[in-house]
C-alpha cells in the first residue's frame, strides 16, 4: 500500500459530501414515506425488491454517519458535519454519534487486534462474530426506542409495513455492514499492518451495491480521510501503482 500515492485533503471536497448526504437521506426518508403506504401483496415481486432498496439505502444512511465521523461529510464546518452525523446516527435505529465515533476510531488505531472493538478474539464464524458486532454497539436503550417508535408509528401506518419496510430493512442492512465492512475485510491472516485490511476485487458497480464502496477497504484504512465516493478512485490508483 503506497499512501503517498494519493495527494487528497479533505477540504477539496467542497460542498460535494453534503450533497451525497442530502441525496442519501432524502432518498430515504422520500421512500420510506412511500412504503409505509404501500399495498403490501406478498406475491408481487416489487414488495422484496422495495425491501433490498431500503435496505441499501439504510446502509447509505449509516455510510452517512461514517463519513461524519471521519468529518468528511462537510469538512469545512465541524458543528454542521457532526449534526448530520448525529441525525444520521440516529435514524439508524438511535446509535449513539459520540460513541460510534470513539469506537470507529479504535477500530482505525488498533484495526483486526485485540484493542479493536470491532474485532473478535479468536476470528470465529460469521455467526459468533456479527453476535459480538451487535452485542459492541446495541444497547438496551436502542431496543426501547426502536419498540416505543414503533408503537407510535402503528397508529398511522399498517403494522406489516413497518415490519417490511422499516425494521426488516434496518436488521438487513447491519449484515450488509457487517459483513461487507467488517468481517470480509477483517478476517483470517493480513500482511499490511497497521491497516489489516483487505479489498475486493475492483468492480465499481458491486462495490457500490454492496456497501457503497466500502469493500475496497485496504484502501479506506490507508486514506480513512476519503469519503466513500472517492474510494474507487484510489482503489484505481493502488492497482495501477501496484502494476
Amino acid at each position: 500500500m503506497v499512501t503517498s500515492a494519493i495527494s487528497f485533503k479533505p477540504t477539496q471536497i467542497g460542498n460535494r459530501g453534503l450533497y451525497f448526504a442530502a441525496a442519501i437521506l432524502l432518498s430515504w426518508l422520500v421512500m420510506l414515506v412511500f412504503l409505509l403506504n404501500y399495498p403490501i401483496n406478498w406475491q408481487n415481486p416489487l414488495v422484496y425488491v422495495f425491501v433490498l432498496v431500503q435496505t441499501h439505502l439504510y446502509t447509505g444512511v449509516f455510510i452517512t454517519a461514517h463519513d461524519a465521523i471521519h468529518g468528511v461529510v462537510a469538512p469545512h464546518n465541524k458543528r454542521l458535519n457532526n449534526a448530520i452525523g448525529f441525525l444520521c446516527a440516529t435514524l439508524f435505529a438511535f446509535n449513539n454519534y459520540n460513541q460510534l465515533s470513539r469506537k470507529h476510531h479504535l477500530h482505525h488505531k488498533h484495526s483486526a487486534t485485540l484493542d479493536d472493538p470491532d474485532y473478535h478474539d479468536g476470528n470465529p464464524g460469521f455467526l459468533a462474530w456479527y453476535y459480538s458486532f451487535l452485542k459492541e454497539y446495541i444497547s438496551v436503550f436502542q431496543i426501547v426506542l426502536m419498540a416505543v417508535t414503533y408503537n407510535v408509528l402503528k397508529l398511522w401506518f399498517p403494522m406489516e409495513n413497518l415490519i417490511a419496510f422499516w425494521m426488516v430493512p434496518a436488521v438487513l442492512s447491519t449484515f450488509q455492514l457487517f459483513y461487507f465492512g467488517t468481517y470480509r475485510p477483517h478476517r483470517g491472516e493480513h500482511h499490511n499492518p497497521p491497516h489489516n485490511a483487505r479489498s475486493q476485487k475492483r468492480n465499481h458497480v458491486l462495490a457500490f451495491l454492496s456497501c457503497y464502496f466500502f469493500g475496497y477497504h485496504a484502501e479506506h484504512h490507508a486514506w480513512p480521510y476519503l469519503p466513500w465516493w472517492k474510494l474507487p478512485e484510489a482503489r484505481e490508483l493502488e492497482l495501477k501503482v501496484k502494476s
